[in-house]
């Protein structure tokens, strides 16, 4: 009896050790959460699932801040001289735009999130401008009612060298393949040739092709598991890895994430879970994050009362990443580096040249395509296997049916060539200084105009940030178009310049956007209370939802 007690003892007291083991491992992960919703997945779909639809009438459009009577009276003037200038210059691109919209659910989308949803309505009647263009040339866009805009979209990183560049590139890439054509028997030579010079830029052993980044990325994390023999992956807070499931937890994804932590960026606590836990693959790494660590890629649609300042600190990023790649070398970890929006804008080896890391595997996309859509991973000889020598029936299977497809390899070629030539070198030569002084030149004559608004920058990649809180932002990008200035769907949030922008075509850019930032100023859509006003906002944002979630 004495030994049966002894025993059962022994097992309480084992059981106990382990379920406080436990405990203390999933404290210590939750600790490397960043404390707000981008960093609690779970909470913020629950927080997300709770924020009532609605649309603010067309009076309480223009007070949506409590402003007083003769600031309403400005901004609905502004309004209607948009409105007036918006439905005069781009009818047909409007119209046609309307006409489709419906059925290609993309459209539909973009028109619905362009503003903070509560503003939707009236913008999506009023302000539409169009989403269809009939040509591009130089930094220039033109739309089908003939507008010429100045193009700060980027094509969503694609667009490094300027469209006339890629033109070119992917007629040379066409011509090179021409006698094999759109045939997918088997590999074009050319291939070869990519491979041994994304060999020499990512530093890794192997090389495999896909049709985007999202399936780049997907392949990258797929080996990683496969290889460690591990189920987790670590994405950080704020990151975009493309629109799969497993990246994208929280909020917009319908599909539970449950194998991806979400960890803070830059966060010591995120460097003890890597070390102690033994279930993570891989650790994926966007050094987009480097101008805004823990946030979101900023857009309009969620701009509710400011944006901070977003100026990236290259020296402290850099010094995290190396950290963080020490901390998983050591634990095993896969590290994988996204550069399917940063490849090749920041150096000619691209982000991991820039902040000087070295990753297990890296993955490519956008500009690489030469203009046509492609993804790359890149990685170390054992991780890139597909298959295992010793158990010839577990293999890791990926295949795609356009992957290396002629015309693209073709493409591709030319794009490598070109960066390998003395020409395409150049292009980075002080490239990290004249950007980030433009960047300076535009601040100083904002700040010399008054008006509450900055760029910041990580090279070609800008964003805008405020230095007050206001309900408006947003409008921004409607009055920075009737300018003449082109931007994407999310907005202000996000200008991608390309290489083709000398000092003449950026003076432009430059001047327009001072024009178009003084008169939102003089519309009154920056307006503030006197006193704390982002308590005052705060106030009038928690009245307004609570108003509307209550009936």
């Amino acid at each position: 009896m004495k030994q049966d007690n002894w025993v059962w003892g022994l097992a309480g007291a084992a059981a106990g050790l382990l379920a406080v083991d436990k405990a203390r491992k999933r404290l210590r992960l939750s600790r490397a959460k960043h404390p707000s919703l981008t960093g609690h997945v779970r909470m913020g779909k629950r927080v997300a699932g709770m924020v009532p639809g609605y649309a603010l009438t067309p009076d309480e459009f223009f007070r949506a801040d409590d402003a007083p009577l003769e600031v309403i009276g400005r901004r609905r003037a502004g309004f209607e001289r948009l409105a007036t200038l918006y439905a005069e210059r781009f009818a047909k691109t409007r119209a046609y735009t309307a006409e489709i919209r419906d059925s290609i659910p993309d459209l539909e989308f973009t028109a619905a999130y362009r503003v903070p949803f509560p503003f939707s309505p009236v913008v999506r009647e009023r302000l539409g401008a169009g989403s269809f263009y009939q040509a591009a040339e130089g930094v220039s866009l033109t739309d089908l009612d003939g507008n010429r805009f100045t193009d700060l979209t980027g094509s969503y990183g694609v667009n490094l060298l300027g469209v006339d560049a890629y033109r070119a590139m992917v007629q040379q890439g066409i011509a090179t393949t021409a006698d094999l054509g759109p045939t997918l028997a088997g590999l074009h030579p050319v291939v070869a040739d990519n491979v041994r010079r994304l060999k020499a830029i990512s530093g890794l052993d192997a090389v495999s092709f896909h049709m985007s980044g999202t399936e780049a990325v997907m392949q990258a994390v797929r080996l990683a598991r496969y290889h460690t023999g591990r189920s987790h992956l670590v994405r950080f807070s704020g990151a975009y890895h493309g629109w799969w499931g497993d990246v994208q937890p929280g909020v917009g994804n319908p599909v539970p994430a449950d194998h991806t932590y979400t960890l803070a960026d830059m966060s010591e606590a995120t460097l003890e879970v890597l070390a102690t836990r033994k279930n993570i693959a891989c650790v994926l790494v966007n050094p987009l994050q480097a101008m805004h660590p823990n946030a979101g890629a900023p857009g309009d649609s969620t701009l509710v009362s400011g944006r901070a300042d977003k100026r990236a600190d290259r020296a402290a990023y850099a010094a995290w990443l190396q950290r963080l790649a020490a901390v998983c070398r050591k634990a095993g970890i896969v590290l994988i580096v996204d550069e399917v929006f940063t490849g090749f804008r920041l150096a000619p080896r691209g982000a991991c040249e820039y902040f000087g890391i070295a990753p297990d595997m890296v993955t490519y996309g956008k500009t690489l395509g030469g203009g046509l859509p492609v993804g790359v991973v890149c990685g170390k000889a054992a991780l890139m296997k597909r298959f295992r020598e010793d158990r010839p029936a577990d293999i890791c299977f990926a295949r795609g049916t356009f992957n290396s497809h002629p015309y693209v390899m073709g493409a591709m070629d030319a794009f490598l060539r070109h960066m390998d030539t003395a020409e395409g070198q150049a292009l980075y030569h002080g490239v990290d200084a004249v950007w980030n002084d433009r960047a300076a030149a535009l601040n100083a004559r904002l700040a010399a105009e008054g008006v509450p608004v900055r760029v910041a920058n990580l090279g070609t990649i800008w964003t805008i940030w405020h230095t007050m809180p206001s309900r408006y932002h947003w409008m921004l990008q409607f009055y920075l178009r009737a300018e003449g200035l082109a931007l994407s769907w999310v907005g202000s949030g996000r200008m991608i310049f390309s290489l083709a922008y000398g000092e003449v075509e950026f003076a432009y850019v430059a001047d327009r956007f001072v024009v178009a930032a003084k008169r939102m100023a003089a519309d009154g859509w920056w307006w503030a209370p006197e006193g704390d006003a982002q308590r005052a906002l705060r106030k009038g944002l928690v009245r307004e939802f609570a108003g509307h979630l209550l009936g």
